[in-house]
């Protein structure tokens, strides 16, 4: 039986699988409040983690708040408790974006706690993936899992995904010509042993994959121009698979559901065996975000690319200890 009300131990448990969750260059941007006379943890946007030239809107560091907060109602669920979600509860404090009110479970939602699992086995991954189809059981069942969130999740046509392609290329070529279109990778990489060993944020050069070769998949290049010892190149997929993820509105609600739906959907694809990685480049330009819609479908606002196939998972990318994020009072 599940202790009630959560203790330290049970408390700290669940923020450390909520921190799991992927975010913008893995900048963590989040904050967690545990409120004991209320059994009320609260969820914060740390802006300090905020991507001035990449991000400038929030809009990011919202998706990975998001995610983080769907982590956190898994860990509750499996742990036997009820998690009641409020977002956004207080317009004169627009950084709190939810609070998570704990309570004794008083029905079981199998399918979430289900994905627990999938919390610690989820990495990005900037590896080749096989040219293997994924199966029409395995779509429907990632498209379930955004809409049970609030979202839309569209797999684009042929000519949609190369005009995807298209945005990413275009969305490289603008961060070329104006340098400090890399600020915000520069600050949120981490290069060299003594530094990618013992960091607890950030993108470590172990987990950036393999140089691009050949092919035409959309994996952004977190070393840029700088030299990563050891880094082959290889040759990726022509065309990947890709997913759109979506919402109707672009409001501040709707990025944090959006990350919600974005984590289900990846949790989904590693429990499917599916290894994912997201792509973000192009929408980082609200001209090219406007593009990446699919016309013939009216998909609304496109929150995420996600590319989707079968490789390498990806290495374990690294999390701020529990203590640096959460607090209780």
């Amino acid at each position: 039986m599940p202790v009630f009300p959560p203790d330290t131990k049970t408390v700290t448990a669940l923020v450390r699988d909520a921190t799991a969750a992927p975010s913008m260059h893995n900048a963590q941007p989040w904050r967690f409040r545990y409120l004991t006379d209320r059994d009320t943890l609260e969820l914060r946007a740390d802006v300090e983690r905020a991507m001035p030239r990449s991000d400038p809107l929030h809009r990011g560091l919202h998706l990975g708040c998001g995610a983080a907060l769907f982590n956190l109602r898994v860990a509750a669920t499996h742990a036997g408790l009820g998690p009641h979600v409020h977002l956004l509860p207080d317009a004169s404090e627009p950084q709190l974006l939810a609070v998570v009110r704990l309570t004794e479970r008083e029905s079981t939602d199998a399918a979430l706690a289900a994905l627990h699992p999938a919390i610690r086995r989820r990495h990005t991954s900037r590896y080749p993936f096989a040219a293997e189809d994924i199966p029409e059981a395995v779509r429907a069942a990632l498209s379930e899992a955004a809409r049970l969130e609030g979202a839309r999740l569209d797999f684009p046509s042929p000519w949609h995904a190369q005009s995807l392609l298209d945005l990413v290329s275009d969305a490289e070529g603008r961060d070329t010509l104006d340098p400090r279109n890399a600020e915000d990778r520069d600050r949120w990489t981490r290069m060299g042993a003594a530094e990618a060993d013992t960091a607890t944020d950030g993108v470590p050069d172990y987990a950036f994959g393999p140089r691009k070769w050949y092919g035409d998949a959309p994996v952004r290049d977190f070393a840029g121009r700088r030299t990563v010892a050891d880094r082959g190149a290889v040759t990726f997929e022509n065309m990947p698979q890709f997913a759109l993820l979506s919402t109707s509105e672009d409001r501040v609600e709707d990025w944090v559901r959006a990350g919600q739906a974005l984590e289900r959907v990846l949790l989904v694809a590693t429990e499917h065996g599916l290894a994912t990685s997201l792509t973000s480049h192009a929408l980082e330009w609200p001209d090219l975000r406007w593009l990446a819609r699919d016309p013939r479908s009216a998909t609304g606002f496109v929150q995420m690319v996600l590319r989707l196939g079968y490789g390498p998972q990806g290495p374990t990318t690294p999390r701020r200890p529990v203590r640096e994020v959460l607090d209780i009072r």
